[in-house]
């Protein structure tokens, strides 16, 4: 639970994660507006009783009612205390791919009507506690309602994708540039300015993204900060937090050491029919 001064106890965030990404909603009073910082994900934030701000750097804070920020864009962002959705989507997924077509902008306006019937379930979002199928639907649902027109043909250069097999396959701790490039018959210098080309983000920094990842889904589970460092590959504590303020805006136990945890399935993957028909399984 979040304690506010003067204020009665307010739920405790409840988020849902799976490799790649999360999805929540909790309520920002007492975070106030984070310093700018940037991380490899789409973030979607979606105000559900009031607006949220974002800033990008040299520019004025912005009102809305749900944005989407570009992965690696620099952001500062205050949920103005009001109960938020937040979502983080890996930008190399399907989806998160789509919903990158999507932003015309580091920083992008997405609302549309198309979220209007969501947001009741998402306003009672703490109350319902849905299960973790449930969750992983509406997750889905939300990302799509904000992606527009058809699903974009990837373009990727084959070799960066099976680059980025190799790297979500293994353990990213035990993993330098020069092994990936090898196993993709390229140079290492040749790997490493294509990796940036493509990915958007270097070799390196993507690794250290991919262990941040990893650290997330140990803490996640319960797990203490120390074991989830070291699970990761950080050489301490104090490393990982100092990485993960430098990517959000707030050490890890600000951000996610008051909330619920739940692991869903990777909610893209699920099938079609499922997502068309939640009630499917229930009437077999």
């Amino acid at each position: 639970m979040t304690d506010i001064p003067g204020e009665a106890r307010l739920p405790a965030p409840l988020i849902y994660f799976w490799e790649g990404g999360w999805f929540g909603v909790g309520s920002s009073k007492g975070y106030g507006a984070l310093p700018p910082h940037s991380h490899h994900t789409v973030q979607i934030a979606i105000g559900l009783d009031g607006p949220v701000r974002f800033q990008y750097p040299g520019e004025e804070w912005t009102e809305y009612q749900a944005a989407a920020v570009q992965p690696d864009a620099p952001h500062s962002f205050d949920g103005c205390d009001s109960l938020v959705a937040i979502g983080f989507v890996d930008p190399e997924c399907r989806e998160g791919h789509w919903l990158r077509h999507a932003l015309r902008a580091p920083i992008t306006d997405v609302w549309s009507e198309r979220l209007t019937p969501h947001l009741p379930t998402l306003r009672n979002f703490q109350r319902d506690r849905p299960d973790t199928l449930t969750a992983a639907l509406i997750t889905t649902s939300i990302v799509r309602a904000l992606c527009a027109g058809p699903p974009p043909v990837r373009a990727m250069d084959e070799r960066i994708i099976r680059a980025l097999k190799i790297i979500r396959g293994r353990d990213a701790r035990r993993l330098p540039l020069e092994k990936v490039a090898k196993e993709v018959f390229l140079s290492p210098s040749r790997l490493a300015h294509l990796f940036t080309a493509e990915v958007g983000l270097p070799f390196r920094r993507y690794i250290l993204w991919r262990k941040l990842s990893q650290a997330m889904v140990e803490f996640a589970r319960g797990g203490t900060l120390s074991a989830a460092a070291h699970a990761a590959g950080f050489a301490d504590s104090a490393h990982l937090s100092r990485t993960w303020y430098q990517m959000f805006g707030l050490p890890p136990t600000a951000m996610i050491g008051n909330a619920e945890f739940y692991e869903i399935p990777a909610p893209f993957e699920m099938a079609p029919g499922l997502l068309q028909d939640p009630d499917r399984e229930n009437r077999a």
